[in-house]
């Protein structure tokens, strides 16, 4: 049934089948072992031996003194229908790898490698890597070979190198343990934003739109560009949608929450150190609220929606005109809310 000795991946496995009248199908069983690593495909050979009509009445395993006594009659028909192999005396069976699974776990350990190499030991690895044009990542690379850069790669570099440079100059992950670089690069974040926050207001300043309506698109624009970024790397890398969704309402938790009420308790306590009191308008703030709550209610009723089984069963995903609709629903979703809170904003609307 086997190469003599058996295989580290197969038992080897010898024996008699024993077919009885009407009998047309046995089943040759070869235990297989899973040794849970990656192989080539190996193979091995089934090979069946010259059948062997068994006495009438006999058993297999009874001896002859068992053996009960037939007419010659019945020997001769008997014999008529003696079996015999046919033209396939030989099987070869392939024990294949599963291709999808290793293609799956080798994007898993390239995404971990290149995690665990992310960090640098010297600022001239960072400086050189910053003004190196590189391959972007390509996950429908199977064969393994160092990829050129693309003419977008080149676009996107000489579009982005600027900003390279810049963080090129934030310590690099051996300085104490990690902690100078998650600092400095928590600093220049942070200063980025506020710039980015001062542009935006200059802007609207400059075509003579309304504080409120440059903070809802502008600002907020700039601000949250980041997170959908991230948000899209999250839900390509994650097998599920918890880390992408999980972005946004953490983004938003830390902005109200942090963003909001640490500015604020700042602010109180600095004016009540002056003997005055901190007060701030609330302005159209109640209506855009408002607005937001009801447009963010419908985002989650369509993702629980989408959840059903029926439907594209999770929140991100399915089918392409599905996934469309639900990205044009949720594009549309927003140039409301952007419009509504102008026009609330100008006075073309009654507000709360």
């Amino acid at each position: 049934m086997a190469p003599p000795g058996g295989g580290d991946d197969y038992e080897l496995t010898a024996g008699k089948l024993e077919f009885h009248n009407d009998q047309t199908m046995k089943i040759i069983e070869v235990k297989i072992f899973d040794d849970e690593e990656y192989e080539k495909n190996k193979t091995f050979i089934i090979e069946l031996g010259e059948p062997v009509l068994l006495e009438i009445g006999q058993k297999h395993g009874d001896s002859n003194e068992n053996k009960p006594l037939v007419g010659a009659d019945d020997e001769e028909v008997a014999k008529m229908g003696c079996p015999s192999l046919g033209e396939h005396t030989h099987m070869e069976v392939v024990i294949e790898e599963s291709y999808e699974f290793k293609n799956t776990v080798d994007k898993l350990i390239k995404k971990t490698n290149l995690a665990l190499v992310v960090g640098s030991s010297s600022w001239r690895e960072q400086f050189v890597s910053a003004v190196t044009v590189s391959a972007g990542d390509d996950d429908d690379e199977e064969s393994g070979e160092e990829r050129l850069p693309s003419c977008f790669d080149y676009i996107m570099h000489f579009l982005t190198v600027f900003w390279k440079v810049l963080f090129a100059f934030v310590p690099p992950t051996e300085y104490w343990s990690g902690w100078a670089c998650f600092l400095v690069s928590i600093s220049l974040i942070g200063l980025l934003t506020a710039l980015t926050g001062d542009l935006a207001s200059h802007f609207g300043c400059t075509v003579g739109l309304k504080d409120s309506v440059t903070a809802v698109v502008f600002v907020a624009l700039g601000t949250s560009v980041p997170d959908t970024f991230a948000s899209k790397v999250a839900a390509i890398q994650d097998q599920y949608a918890d880390a992408s969704i999980g972005n946004v309402t953490g983004s938003n938790a830390v902005n109200v929450f942090l963003g909001i009420g640490v500015a604020w308790t700042i602010a109180a306590v600095f004016w009540r150190s002056k003997g005055k009191a901190f007060h701030v308008d609330p302005g159209s703030l109640a209506f855009s609220v408002t607005l937001f709550t009801v447009m963010a209610g419908v985002c989650v009723c369509v993702l629980l929606y989408r959840r059903r089984p029926g439907v594209a069963g999770g929140e991100l995903g399915g089918p392409r005109t599905l996934k469309m609709a639900t990205a044009a629903l949720f594009v549309c979703l927003w140039l409301i809310y952007i419009l509504l809170s102008s026009l609330e904003a100008y006075c073309h609307i009654p507000g709360f």
